[in-house]
């Protein structure tokens, strides 16, 4: 049982890896949704193995033991690491619920000032246009969906660069970004090995809005030279919105510009396969080991109770 329930907590670690070379040989698009769907799944069994350390740990309280009607000692594979891995998984719980609290919390005051600020300013269709002399530009979710660019930021392109850079946020919104970003804020405060994770997530995202862009603009090139020069304008300072609302300025920008600038390589079938296959492969094992990890708990406790023989 411990064996199952620590393998959710060490296969987070195998993703960081294939997080790196995901957008080396997959589609942006199919990056963004295996690695979001992975960080979910990864996130959210380490969350129910800490839960089940904690759970074994709190029945061998004789407090607790009688509140689940407890008659036989429950007996575990590890005795011995039972009662000090429960207080190691009450402490991680404790802080991750701290983190993704105060994060929550900023979040979503972060997020009503943006609408705020955006309901001020003057609108044509889904954009916004904020007086503010820092250079911004980013997709603000929300019904509806807005565009939200500083006059700065417009006063920093030409009109071409500008319907580039407009076309960037529609793809944001359109492929609902803000999302996939806001998973992988929450996976990474969950376990920190899915921290490197969340930074790929965040170049997949910004990556998927540059092709969708490139694509309705017809120029590769404007582009990428709307975001250079959107980011070199806004580099001076961060504006005040959540962390997972996209920006044209989120992420590598020249990691970015050198893509765009490529040409469009063409993605090799089978390198694609194996790096989606390793990465559902994790995904599977990891929930496949925190729940057969719960089943054994629970016939551990039925047995415990007296419900079925040992």
């Amino acid at each position: 049982m411990i064996a199952l329930l620590l393998l959710p907590l060490v296969l987070p670690f195998a993703l960081r890896s294939p997080a790196r070379r995901a957008l080396e040989r997959l589609t942006p698009v199919a990056a963004l949704w295996l690695l979001t769907g992975s960080a979910v799944i990864a996130a959210g069994c380490s969350l129910a193995a800490l839960g089940v350390f904690v759970l074994t740990g709190l029945l061998r309280l004789p407090l607790f033991a009688a509140l689940g009607e407890l008659v036989h000692p429950l007996r575990t594979s590890a005795n011995g690491l039972v009662v000090p891995a429960a207080v190691v998984s009450a402490g991680a719980l404790a802080g991750c619920a701290w983190s993704l609290t105060r994060w929550a919390l900023r979040q979503s005051r972060a997020l009503r000032d943006a609408r705020a600020q955006a309901g001020c300013g003057p609108a044509a269709g889904d954009l916004c246009v904020v007086e503010s002399a820092h250079p911004d530009a980013y997709a603000l979710p929300g019904r509806p969906h807005r565009i939200v660019v500083t006059t700065g930021m417009l006063r920093s392109l030409d009109a071409a660069e500008r319907e580039a850079l407009f076309a960037h946020e529609r793809a944001h919104n359109a492929g609902g970004h803000h999302y996939f970003l806001a998973a992988a804020e929450l996976a990474a405060r969950c376990h920190p090995a899915l921290r490197p994770v969340r930074d790929a997530i965040r170049l997949a995202a910004e990556r998927a809005a540059d092709e969708a862009a490139a694509r309705v603009v017809g120029d590769r090139r404007l582009i990428a030279r709307a975001i250079a020069r959107a980011a070199l304008a806004g580099q001076s300072a961060r504006a005040a919105r959540p962390d997972f609302v996209p920006g044209a300025t989120t992420g590598p920008v020249p990691q970015r510009v050198k893509a765009l600038l490529a040409t469009p390589h063409v993605t090799h079938r089978a390198a694609a396969c194996g790096l989606a296959a390793l990465l559902i492969a994790c995904a599977t094992v990891s929930f496949a080991a925190s729940a057969t990890g719960m089943v054994d708990v629970h016939h551990r406790v039925e047995v415990a109770q007296g419900e079925e023989a040992g």
